[in-house]
């Protein structure tokens, strides 16, 4: 099969280079999850694969044809872009919006046939804004507005679909349906979905592959087995935001030890050094001195610790 994009030796930025060396491809029919922290370069190379921005080095094509000899509509035939942040339509409906990725088919001034309005009549329903269709954009929530702009991106009828943090307003039932909306698309009607998002633990679970950016690189890959030769992506991290913290000994597998770090740095002051907290058989074991006691909660630890500090006894 034809790889629909492939990007080859490529770097992406504006006088230095975001991200350099890039060689990937993508298929019909994927889903791709975009990762990377911000300011690394994710909307550089959305733009860049959109043409919008010039390369540095290298070479992006889309169905086998260089981004840069492609006019605007012939960009927009192939690409439908959901950015994040987008301007709205001033005294624009739902359903002007949707109907508004029907346009690039035709010129401005064309109606649309009964087929094209009972597609964008199915969108609308699909994304679960049957309520909202005659409803002024300005009016909407933010995740609403975010689905509006989506369902125009689907009126679209383009190949390959690019959504800028999708999810970004959404609440869990609403980012669930936009995921699985996301998945059905690329496998049911063979389009190939590239979007970014923060909540990739969530995101994971509907995409086939992943680009990662770090240190100017884009590493590419299967979903899983990219966050597997990144043990970083998934090893539980101590943040320490308090210099003056002193914490106990935590003997504990790195997510139950993450936890406790956490919520004894938020909730002490004192220096619990003399402490020793050991998590096994699903409850919390503390020590300090002759005592020692089992907990299954936080809040039976902090308790307990409290009592320990205001009392001054550290032997019984």
């Amino acid at each position: 099969m034809m790889n629909f994009l492939k990007i080859i030796n490529a770097s992406i930025g504006y006088s230095e280079p975001l991200i350099s060396d890039i060689n990937t491809s993508l298929e019909l029919g994927e889903v791709c999850l975009l990762m990377g922290n911000n300011g690394i370069g994710k909307t550089t190379l959305i733009k860049s694969i959109l043409g919008q921005n010039k390369l540095l080095n290298g070479e992006i094509s889309i169905n086998g044809k260089s981004i840069q000899t492609l006019n605007p509509n012939e960009i927009a035939s192939k690409i439908a872009i959901v950015f994040s942040k987008s301007e709205i339509p001033e005294n624009y409906t739902v359903t002007d919006l949707i109907s508004l990725g029907k346009y690039i088919h035709y010129p401005y001034y064309f109606k649309l046939n009964e087929k094209d309005k009972t597609e964008i009549d199915e969108i609308i329903d699909q994304l679960n804004l049957t309520q909202f269709r005659s409803k002024k954009l300005a009016e909407l929530s933010d995740g609403n507005l975010q689905k509006a702009f989506i369902g125009r991106a689907l009126a679209q009828n383009s190949p390959f679909i690019i959504l800028d943090e999708p999810t970004t307003h959404l609440d869990e039932e609403n980012k669930l349906m936009i995921l699985s909306l996301i998945r059905n698309l690329a496998k049911n009607e063979n389009k190939l979905i590239l979007f970014s998002s923060h909540d990739w633990r969530l995101a994971k679970e509907f995409s086939d592959k992943i680009w990662w950016l770090k240190n100017r690189k884009l590493t590419s890959g299967i979903a899983e087995e990219v966050i597997l030769s990144n043990p970083e992506l998934i090893t539980p991290k101590i943040l320490e935001f308090n210099p003056n913290f002193r914490p106990p000994e935590i003997d504990a597998p790195n997510l139950e030890k993450e936890m406790m770090f956490s919520f004894l740095q938020k909730n002490f002051s004192a220096d619990l050094q003399k402490f020793k907290l050991t998590f096994q058989n699903d409850q919390w074991e503390l020590k300090m001195g002759n005592f020692c006691d089992n907990y299954h909660t936080f809040s039976d630890v902090k308790q307990s610790l409290q009592f320990l500090i205001n009392s001054g006894d550290t032997e019984h």
